[in-house]
């Protein structure tokens, strides 16, 4: 089974979780593409009756193409169950995510979400984090300076480009430095520096957040969180 049936066949395992008269959060990545479109199979076919809130304007654009019920965050008081992807998910279930530049909205989302189920393949899994560039959402006003402070500390910045070699813009209007680091062993402390640091938005270590990780292979795997 090639790596997209996987995520085509965790996508539409995820969807199966998704109960009558549930507000969810929807995500966005690759992989959460086929949840969205597996989701969208049950509310035509079964009349399931949920509405949405997304982390991004595409997988906004993707739902409601596909006849789901999309509404503001500040619409609803909480999120029964969002569905997400990751870049990276070590053995605690804590990931690095924001890859697809949308960081802000996922943690936004994922903390006023009842339970948080992350849908990866099994090339995601990492122990210790690692193998993949660490996202930070930063103000566009000062960014060489940010960048020049995280060289400083030996964290391998990189500003985030295009194909085009344009700067990626956020869909909040921010730049993203991407940390290329190869490992990371100490993600809580990392985590807490960097957002101690004026100028950054948002990081992309995601603490204490998945309940659980969904992961895709020849047959599926169901991590919990132990606490």
């Amino acid at each position: 089974m090639d790596v997209t049936e996987q995520k085509r066949q965790v996508g539409k395992y995820a969807a199966g979780l998704v109960e009558d008269h549930m507000t969810v959060g929807l995500g966005t990545g690759s992989t959460v593409k086929f949840f969205v479109d597996a989701l969208a199979e049950r509310v035509n076919n079964e009349g399931l009756n949920i509405i949405g809130v997304t982390t991004s304007v595409r997988t906004a654009e993707q739902a409601q193409s596909l006849g789901i019920k999309i509404v503001d965050l500040d619409d609803v008081d909480e999120i029964d169950l969002t569905v997400d992807g990751a870049d990276r998910v070590n053995k605690n279930l804590d990931g690095i995510k924001g890859g697809g530049a949308a960081l802000l909205f996922e943690k936004i989302v994922a903390i006023n979400s009842k339970k948080n189920v992350w849908i990866v393949d099994e090339t995601k899994l990492a122990d210790p984090l690692g193998g993949f560039p660490l996202p930070v959402e930063v103000v566009t006003y000062g960014v060489g300076h940010l960048n020049t402070l995280f060289a400083n500390e030996g964290l391998k910045p990189v500003l985030r480009t295009d194909a085009a070699g344009e700067t990626v813009v956020t869909d909040n209007g921010n730049y993203i430095i991407d940390l290329h680091l190869d490992t990371i062993e100490k993600p809580v402390e990392l985590a807490d520096w960097l957002s101690k640091q004026v100028g950054v938005i948002e990081h992309g270590l995601f603490i204490n957040i998945a309940n659980r990780v969904i992961v895709a292979g020849e047959e599926i795997k169901i991590l919990d969180r132990a606490n």
